[in-house]
C-alpha cells in the first residue's frame, strides 16, 4: 500500500482545514445552563408559588401575604440575597404542576410529605410537623376514629390530606364498618371550616398545627378529635423545587437548618401555633427520595 505525502500546499490546506474545524467545535460546544440558583443570585430575582388559603401558614391579611411560611420566606429571601420577591397566590391545584412547568423557581406553601411526591419533587427540610387530624363541631359525639363511621368527612382537594381521609374510609370498612357516608373535597381548607360549623359535614381531616391553631381562636364552633394516623408515617410538612434544582432545594434547607439551630423558627411557631415543634436532619424522607 502506498502513502501519499501531501504537498507543502497541501499540507497547509490540511492544517487550515483542520483549524477550522477545531473552531467550529469549540464555538459549538454547548454552554453550561445556569442553574435556578444561579440566575436567582444574578438577577437578584425571585418568584415563588404560594397559595395563601392556609392560615397561619399562608394567608392574607390586609391585601398582604402573612403566615408562618411567610416569614420563613423573608429570613430565605434575605440569605439569597434577593431584591425582588414575586409571590404569587394560586390555588393549590395549581402549584405543584405549575413549579414543574417552571411558571415559577419553588413553592414556598406548605406541602405534606409523600411517597409519591417525594418521586416527583425535591422536598426541603421540613418547616413543620404536620400529624393529621379529625376536627369536629364543639359537642359532636366524635372521640374515636369508629365514630366517623357513617359520617360526612370533608378535606382538601389533592392534598396530603386527600389520600389519609380516604385511606381511613378504607380501614374503616376492612374492619367491618360502613365507612364514611360522603367525602367531600374542597377547593381550599376554609371552605371546610365554613361547611364544618354549618353542619355539611361532621369532621374535617387536616394537620394539626392548622387545625389546633383555629380551635383555639374558635373555641366554642371547633374542637380536635384525634389523631387519623397511628402508623405516624411521613407526617412533615416542607416546601419543594423541581427535581433538577437539589442546589436551590439545599440553599432553602440550609437557611431553615440555621433557623431552627439559632431558635428562630421555634420563635416563629411559638409566634403563629402557640407551641414549638421538633424539625429533624433526617427521617422525614420516604425511601427513594430525591
Amino acid at each position: 500500500m502506498s502513502i501519499i505525502n501531501p504537498s507543502p500546499v497541501g499540507r497547509r490546506t490540511c492544517s487550515l482545514l483542520t483549524g477550522a474545524v477545531c473552531v467550529g467545535l469549540v464555538f459549538a460546544w454547548p454552554a453550561q445552563a445556569e442553574t435556578t440558583l444561579e440566575k436567582i443570585r444574578r438577577t437578584g430575582e425571585l418568584t415563588v408559588g404560594t397559595e395563601a388559603a392556609f392560615p397561619p401558614f399562608e394567608f392574607v391579611k390586609d391585601g398582604k401575604i402573612v403566615g408562618y411560611g411567610s416569614d420563613i420566606l423573608a429570613e430565605v429571601v434575605k440569605e439569597l440575597g434577593v431584591k425582588k420577591l414575586n409571590q404569587l397566590d394560586l390555588p393549590w391545584q395549581g402549584i405543584l404542576p405549575g413549579v414543574l412547568a417552571g411558571k415559577f423557581d419553588f413553592v414556598a406553601t406548605t406541602v405534606g410529605i409523600n411517597e409519591e411526591r417525594a418521586k416527583r419533587y425535591a422536598y426541603t427540610m421540613p418547616i413543620a410537623d404536620g400529624m393529621p387530624y379529625a376536627m369536629k363541631r364543639k359537642g359532636d359525639a366524635i372521640t374515636k376514629i369508629e365514630d366517623l363511621n357513617g359520617k360526612v368527612v370533608g378535606t382538601q382537594l389533592a392534598s396530603s390530606t386527600e389520600p389519609v381521609a380516604r385511606a381511613l374510609d378504607a380501614k374503616l370498612k376492612a374492619a367491618g364498618g360502613p365507612g364514611f357516608k360522603e367525602l367531600k373535597l374542597f377547593t381550599a381548607f376554609p371552605e371546610s371550616y365554613v361547611a364544618l360549623a354549618n353542619g355539611e359535614i361532621d369532621a374535617v381531616i387536616q394537620s394539626l398545627p392548622s387545625l389546633a391553631v383555629l380551635v383555639k381562636e374558635k373555641p366554642d364552633i371547633f374542637e380536635l378529635a384525634m389523631p387519623t394516623s397511628k402508623d405516624g408515617g411521613f407526617t412533615y410538612l416542607a416546601w419543594v423545587t423541581r427535581p433538577d434544582d437539589k442546589e436551590l432545594r439545599d440553599a432553602i434547607s440550609g437557611v431553615i437548618r440555621k433557623m431552627r439551630d439559632d431558635g428562630r423558627l421555634a420563635a416563629l411557631q411559638e409566634k403563629w401555633f402557640g407551641f414549638a415543634m421538633t424539625i429533624p436532619d433526617e427521617g422525614y424522607l420516604p425511601p427513594g427520595a430525591m
